[in-house]
């Protein structure tokens, strides 16, 4: 069984739209940080974004973990030129688009950013790799909201609209494990 326990970076604060813009995470819950610490498994891999508010809260975590290197296939959706707009920004830019991307995710994008089913096969790539390399090893994957979406759709069977419906707050945990009978689902958002 490998188990991975994808945790969503620290909070951004932001009120607009935040794909690969490179934000810092409010790492200052020191509290909170070691209720995650302790909830997590030592001895697990560790693994991030390349983001810096999923890699500085990986850092964080990282004592009694080995370390792998920053993954940019953990990035957060690419929201293109809606990125750094707030949600009225965005909607009164295309407001059709913008409908369509969140009530029908699958190949709708942005304009220059990617659809739920570009990200979706990003991070299955991602995890394909780490069940080839890491099989039967805990997995900390320090992500994004839509990244832990896509696992909770395909762990749970889910169809994209369903998983949209999950709410993964930050510094959070949510559970997944693949086996020889398939993948499971365990806790969703868990915040330690």
């Amino acid at each position: 069984m490998t188990r991975f326990w994808w945790v969503r970076h620290g909070p951004t604060h932001e009120k607009a739209f935040v794909g690969w813009r490179d934000v810092p995470a409010d790492l200052s819950d020191t509290a909170r940080l070691a209720r995650l610490d302790a909830h997590l498994p030592k001895g697990a891999l560790i693994v991030s974004s390349d983001l810096v508010r999923a890699s500085a809260t990986a850092a964080v975590l990282a004592e009694g973990r080995k370390a792998l290197p920053a993954d940019p296939a953990l990035r957060e959706i690419n929201f293109g030129a809606w990125d750094g707009l707030h949600w009225s920004q965005a909607s009164a830019r295309d407001p059709e688009l913008t409908r369509a991307f969140w009530e029908n995710p699958g190949d709708i994008a942005p304009p220059e950013g990617e659809s739920w089913n570009a990200v979706s096969a990003r991070v299955d790539g991602f995890v394909a790799r780490m069940l080839a390399d890491h099989a039967g090893r805990d997995i900390v994957a320090v992500a994004h909201f839509g990244v832990i979406l896509t696992r909770i759709q395909k762990a749970g069977g889910l169809t994209a609209e369903a998983a949209l419906g999950h709410q993964i707050e930050p510094l959070s945990v949510t559970q997944t494990g693949y086996s020889a009978a398939g993948w499971y689902l365990g806790d969703i958002g868990t915040c330690p």
